[in-house]
């Protein structure tokens, strides 16, 4: 489906009850390719990319509320009243604010690789992938950003496996035109400083937490604090996933997403009888 002026470029796919899927700060939507089919055999599925990223190129707002509002044009545009939204990292953020601040637009919530807050820790652990994505803008190796971001997001088992494919996407991501990287450097800039916990308790809508036990850049206490802070919040903690794992994991993401939104499905219409 061709992007409509002003909207963020998508694709929809499939039939059944929409479902939103949200990227991480690096992802572009072909990036979920993996867990498209199956999730479109269930639902409608719409996948984006966020202002800043590939396919919609910014400038990105500079909130995650800024995000948000691109997400409702987005909903209005496709004449969706309300959608289940599943989102991975950055996306899950926007995603919970999304829930927090327009709750009928949103049926359900799936957040995960998410945390409740940028803490210092976070805060310094993600700033030399933000220092890179700042050199690359400014002519520095681009490939050196992916490097970062690889040896945080993936398990060195993937790794591994995959390592001529992350050498192929290493050196196409070298090539990107340095507004990417400037894009980069905006999403990542719009989490600096950030606390979801006030919004938490506004989220009304069926919500599921997942996390990695092995995740280091959001780690499991923080989908602890999470799923604590959202009334009804259910809790996943997948064992030894990393922050990568809607890719290393995707059969077992795809069936916990559909089997979530099935679930919010009936008990919605439980709810009309």
């Amino acid at each position: 489906m061709e992007a409509i002026v002003d909207v963020l470029a998508h694709t929809v796919n499939g039939d059944g009850p929409p479902l939103l899927l949200l990227n991480g700060g690096l992802m572009s939507y072909p990036a979920w390719e993996p867990l498209a089919g199956p999730l479109a055999a269930a639902c409608r599925l719409v996948r984006c990319d966020f202002h800043g990223q590939l396919l919609s190129p910014g400038p990105a707002p500079a909130t995650l509320d800024g995000h948000a509002d691109d997400l409702l044009r987005l909903l209005d545009a496709l004449q969706i009243e309300s959608a289940h939204v599943a989102g991975v990292s950055f996306g899950a953020l926007v995603g919970i604010t999304l829930a927090a601040r327009a709750g009928s637009r949103v049926r359900s919530l799936a957040a995960m690789n998410a945390t409740e807050r940028i803490t210092l820790e976070i805060a310094k652990r993600g700033a030399p992938a933000r220092e890179a994505a700042h050199a690359a803008a400014h002519g520095g190796d681009g490939g050196r950003l992916l490097d970062l971001i690889a040896e945080t997001t993936w398990s060195a088992e993937y790794r591994a496996a995959q390592a001529p494919a992350l050498a192929a996407r290493r050196q196409a991501v070298s090539l990107l035109p340095r507004s990417w990287f400037t894009g980069v450097e905006q999403l990542m800039a719009a989490l600096e400083g950030l606390d979801l916990r006030p919004l938490l308790p506004r989220i009304a809508c069926p919500t599921l937490v997942v996390g990695g036990e092995a995740d280091v850049t959001f780690p499991p206490e923080h989908s602890r604090a999470l799923a604590d802070g959202i009334p009804g919040a259910r809790l996943v903690l997948i064992r030894e996933g990393s922050h990568g794992l809607v890719l290393e994991r995707a059969p077992q993401v795809v069936d916990l997403v559909v089997h979530f939104v099935q679930d919010a499905e009936r008990m919605s219409a439980a709810t009309r009888i």
